[in-house]
């Protein structure tokens, strides 16, 4: 085996790509997978996240599918024959892109399809005919049902990010996919973190598979300083400004739990000064797009995401990495932690904890193996003031979000306005008149209670009535008939 991609034994076409992108030494995972990779065995690969795992599979698989390569343009002459799962969208666009510019200098065609993007340009595409097909498992069953993907010439699976893929959410779907592959093929497993169950659930898809280790299991990069600072949920804004300010930071990924903490909290950011933009799952997959391509330009200084975010992307030079809330899933910290420190780069990882996240501190310390040490932060002024009136509308009203993103006590303190004084005057506000109070003096007189022997006596016409004599041959029990006034006179 030779750390160097030149005196590697590529196709000059392969060769010829990998040079103009600069690979010149490979590293650890690579190293170790790509020969085993080219003699068509089952592997299963575990190093830590960066290292370059994607040209680990890449390159020996197009190596070996340069014997099926053809300049024709019939669909039927270009079979799937490489399937490359992804968990993410953003990781399956990713790899597909350096798929692509690996094989640039040959005839093998490869493209992606995954959900919340059209799928008649996907299905255009499958139907012209690809060599390799990179896919999210959900879209690729819409493709396999709508019969727009044919897998029965399929000779390699790759799972990267196999941990998640045969997650719990991931496992049915996968199961229905290998269903419609060739028995006989090479299957390839790649990802940062492998437990035991998981070891023990990839057995049954691989068959004597070489197991390359590079590291120890879910370690994580040594160029990666970990920091953990004590902060509660109101100071972790002011921490992220503090640590920015003191480090120089100009560009960092923020990370939190849930989807509405992520557009809050970038939201928050953008107001206090801050370039900030939101990538979670609510969000359409252009919207995704556009903000991680934000990101990768320098147009955008951080990037507040969910952990659709954290597994896999390659986004050179992110100098820091911050854990705004600390990950449910130990093993994702890993993941989070690995978007910085990449190819051999010094990094800065940053995770904020508060009193609710010891069992949590507890379960990465598990997983890593190490004591974590929780430091209080030092903070160089006062608290950042939160703008509440900032997002003024038109007609001069308050943004309601920048009250309710406010603390509590200055949402409840009733707030002195140019227009509260004039009211309090009586004067008018864009034509509001005040109601008049009425000026009648019965109302301005005090409550009288009134006489109780007049309200018992019986109306003047009822005691009229009970006085006057019963006639003869009529019980007493029977009232008379009350008198009326007629409306109309009758005649005799």
């Amino acid at each position: 085996m030779t750390s160097s991609f030149s005196n590697l034994s590529l196709a000059p076409p392969l060769a010829r790509a990998v040079a103009e992108m600069g690979y010149e030494t490979m590293t650890p995972i690579q190293e170790q997978a790509i020969p085993v990779v080219l003699t068509g065995q089952d592997v299963m690969g575990a190093a830590q996240t960066g290292t370059g795992k994607t040209a680990a599979f890449s390159l020996p698989l197009l190596q070996r599918l340069l014997k099926h390569e053809n300049t024709s343009t019939s669909p039927a002459r270009h079979p799937v024959r490489a399937l490359v799962l992804l968990p993410t969208r953003e990781l399956a666009d990713q790899v597909a892109q350096q798929v692509a510019m690996y094989a640039k200098y040959t005839n093998l065609r490869s493209t992606v399809v995954f959900g919340g993007m059209d799928m008649k340009p996907q299905t255009l595409e499958l139907k012209k005919g690809v060599e390799v097909l990179v896919a999210t498992p959900g879209r690729l069953l819409d493709h396999i049902e709508a019969k727009n993907a044919v897998l029965n010439q399929v000779e390699y699976v790759v799972l990267d990010e196999a941990d998640r893929m045969l997650d719990i959410g991931f496992l049915p779907d996968l199961q229905r996919i290998l269903s419609f592959l060739p028995k006989q093929r090479t299957t390839l497993l790649f990802s940062a973190t492998f437990s035991p169950e998981i070891k023990r659930l990839a057995g049954s898809y691989l068959q004597d598979p070489v197991t390359i280790e590079v590291a120890r299991p879910n370690e994580t990069a040594s160029t990666v300083e970990q920091r953990f600072y004590s902060a509660n949920d109101d100071d972790k804004r002011r921490a992220i400004h503090q640590v920015l300010k003191t480090r120089d930071i100009k560009q960092a990924f923020i990370f939190v739990n849930s989807k509405l903490g992520c557009a809050r909290l970038a939201r928050s950011l953008e107001r206090e000064g801050l370039k900030t933009t939101a990538l979670h799952g609510d969000k359409s997959q252009d919207e995704r797009l556009k903000a991680l391509n934000a990101f990768k330009a320098g147009e955008v200084d951080l990037l507040v995401a969910t952990d659709v975010a954290a597994r896999g992307l390659d986004i050179k030079d992110v100098p820091a990495v911050f854990n705004f809330d600390v990950p449910f899933n130990a093993e994702d910290y890993v993941h989070r932690i690995g978007r910085t420190g990449r190819a051999g780069a010094s990094g800065l990882a940053v995770t904020l904890v508060s009193g609710s996240d010891a069992r949590l501190i507890a379960d990465i310390e598990k997983l890593l193996k190490t004591k974590i040490e929780i430091e209080a932060l030092e903070y160089d002024e006062d608290r950042p003031r939160e703008r509440i009136n900032t997002g003024r509308r038109a007609w001069g009203g308050d943004d309601p979000r920048d009250v309710l993103d406010a603390p509590r006590e200055r949402r409840e303190r009733p707030q002195r306005s140019e227009r509260g004084e004039r009211s309090e005057r009586g004067e008018s506000s864009r034509g509001f008149r005040p109601a008049v109070a009425s000026r009648d003096p019965f109302f301005d007189k005090p409550y009288v209670e009134p006489d109780v022997a007049e309200v018992a006596e019986a109306p003047a016409w009822e005691r009229g009535a009970a006085t006057q004599p019963a006639r003869a041959g009529v019980s007493a029990n029977i009232k008379s008939r009350r008198k009326v006034a007629a409306l109309f006179k009758t005649t005799a």
